[in-house]
């Protein structure tokens, strides 16, 4: 079974963000990155299925050179090679683009099954899985609690709302984004660092792939909001006041 994984590197949860001069995006400078959380459990559960299954686990990053740094963790953990899709300003691309940079890097690789996490720490868009599943033909499903495959079709558990769970099944190759918490990420041996350091990395330039710049969305403003204090009195009878306060609970505080 050869096992695609995506693995972003973001800004680290304890690092100083500081908004850059054009409020675009943060300052990069002086601060640690990171392995994108949800793509951790995406990645276990990829070695996973390949110590049961047998197989390849090829792990693929875009970024800066500092990117390659997040693939060499997960060769660590139990990947077997690596693909970094290199670009300085990758953090300009919106969810389609960065898809579509994706989808051209590893068409050519025929993965059976390709993972994502469910979205990134740093942006949160939630989106670059599913456009890539529909980018390169594929069936998907989202928000995975747990994967059984049996011959060329997956048995998928998706987390719903309010704690309802749903089966699906579907047919490979496939393209799914894995839920934080359906597994309990390993940590690096000393035994696979060393490893980690024969195995291979292929780099592939983004503007060598030939895919177009055009944006449908972008960063207009990256601001920290603004703490304010409003009280509001509610009149009326005590009917009135109680359908009043009910509906604010339900659509603006959204506790209830």
């Amino acid at each position: 079974m050869k096992i695609g994984v995506c693995v972003k590197q973001v800004p680290a949860k304890d690092a100083p963000l500081t908004i850059a001069e054009n409020g675009a995006w943060i300052r990069e400078s002086d601060i640690g990155f990171e392995t994108n959380e949800p793509d951790g459990f995406a990645l276990e559960e990829a070695l996973r299925l390949k110590e049961k299954h047998g197989g390849e686990v090829v792990a693929i990053s875009m970024g800066p050179e500092r990117a390659k740094q997040t693939i060499k963790e997960a060769l660590a953990k139990g990947a077997d090679r690596g693909i970094h899709i290199s670009d300085p300003e990758f953090y300009k691309l919106d969810p389609l683009s960065s898809a579509r940079s994706l989808a051209a890097a590893i068409q050519k690789e025929n993965f059976d099954l390709i993972l994502t996490g469910l979205q990134s720490d740093d942006q949160g868009f939630g989106q670059t899985g599913v456009l890539l599943a529909e980018l390169l033909g594929r069936p998907h499903a989202t928000i995975i609690m747990a994967i059984e495959v049996n011959g060329d079709r997956m048995k998928l558990k998706r987390e719903l709302e309010a704690g309802w769970f749903q089966w699906v099944e579907i047919p490979l190759p496939a393209v799914i984004t894995i839920q934080s918490g359906i597994n309990k990420p390993r940590y690096a041996t000393l035994k696979g660092i060393m490893a980690a350091k024969k195995k291979e990395i292929a780099t592939v330039e983004r503007r060598s792939l030939g895919v177009a710049d055009s944006q449908t969305q972008r960063v207009e403003k990256i601001y920290v909001p603004q703490k304010t204090k409003k009280t509001e009195f509610i009149t009326g009878s005590a009917k009135e006041s109680a359908a009043k306060l009910i509906e604010k609970l339900r659509h603006e505080a959204r506790v209830i």
